[in-house]
């Protein structure tokens, strides 16, 4: 740290501090929620509130009460893709607009489909990603269900009116996309109206100042996927390529000392069968260091969401980060 001091006849007029983190702190925590779900809201944030603490919400728009841009195919009509899946198996030539049409066939198991293809297509096994895209046309084939996907349910939705409300006490909103869709198995058309048009709702109803920062669902790390996002947005937490930053994401097993970097970016989402000692462990970790930035993904809450964590632990979880304050960037 470096700390230089101007006069000008003796009068010191302005101090300027060079510090790797404000204020001298020796490290830095960001509070991040992922998909908008109730009690993120309703436990949660009330929670931090109290502690004075701010958090970024990766929001999907279709999932707020009253959004108007809504999920939608972009391309061919849908059963021209499926009668073609009738005579041809899909390949690397109709994969992407395939696994993109899916989801709005109207089958039960639409979204599973898509995701379970997309999820073999990330891990680079391909076959298996398209064998799962020819399953799911054969069942659409056989059921004939087509319609324009399938609307959010209104039960325990978030408003865009409270959301403004929590906009301005200070907390952050970011784009998640409409659907949360895998964003990897998406064509290019699709993958924009995704991406883009949930930064435009956000814009419409929240104001630019939410258009900042961006978290691809499933937390993919595809190249293709993260060039896009980073051409619409100034930062992913996916994927924050600087040459002073070391990135762990949350499915790595090392560990922030390892890096000779001049800052770590080190992801952890606590899982249901996370504890909070473990939580803390991290905490503790920071402190050991000066250079790690924690970055926490929470979801569901209190039974709502994906592996939802009781509040009672958040709320555990955040006393003993407000607690260390002094040392700690939050």
């Amino acid at each position: 740290m470096a700390l230089v001091s101007c006069s000008r006849r003796d009068n010191i007029i302005g101090n300027t501090e060079i510090s790797k983190w404000q204020n001298g702190k020796t490290g830095a925590i960001s509070i991040t929620f992922d998909d908008a779900s109730i009690n993120q809201f309703r436990q949660a944030l009330p929670i931090m509130d109290t502690l004075g603490f701010k958090a970024t919400f990766f929001i999907i728009t279709a999932n707020v009460q009253n959004s108007v841009i809504p999920p939608r195919f972009i391309g061919r009509p849908l059963e021209d893709i499926i009668k073609e899946t009738d005579s041809s198996g899909t390949d690397r030539e109709n994969f992407f607009e395939r696994a993109s049409a899916i989801r709005f066939t109207g089958i039960k198991e639409a979204v599973a489909y898509h995701n379970n293809a997309g999820a073999f297509f990330e891990n680079e096994k391909i076959r298996e990603a398209y064998k799962v895209i020819d399953e799911a046309y054969a069942k659409v084939r056989k059921e004939r269900p087509i319609n324009n996907g399938s609307k959010p349910s209104k039960i325990n939705m978030i408003t865009w009116e409270e959301l403004r409300e929590f906009a301005a006490r200070g907390h952050e909103f970011g784009n998640h996309t409409l659907s949360h869709p895998r964003l990897a198995v998406l064509d290019e058309k699709n993958l924009l109206y995704e991406l883009e048009k949930c930064k435009e709702e956000i814009r419409n109803q929240l104001g630019p100042e939410n258009t900042f920062s961006a978290e691809c669902p499933f937390g993919t790390e595809n190249k293709r996927v993260m060039e896009y996002a980073l051409k619409i947005h100034p930062a992913v937490r996916n994927r924050m390529p600087e040459p002073f930053l070391e990135e762990i994401n949350r499915g790595s097993t090392n560990t922030p000392g390892v890096s000779k970097k001049e800052y770590v970016q080190w992801q952890r989402g606590p899982l249901q069968k996370t504890s909070v000692e473990l939580m803390k462990s991290w905490v503790d970790t920071l402190l050991a260091h000066d250079n790690v930035w924690l970055v926490l993904t929470f979801h569901g809450i209190d039974g709502i969401g994906w592996e939802a964590k009781p509040h009672q632990e958040l709320a555990e979880y955040f006393r003993f980060i407000k607690e260390r304050e002094d040392r700690l960037w939050v």
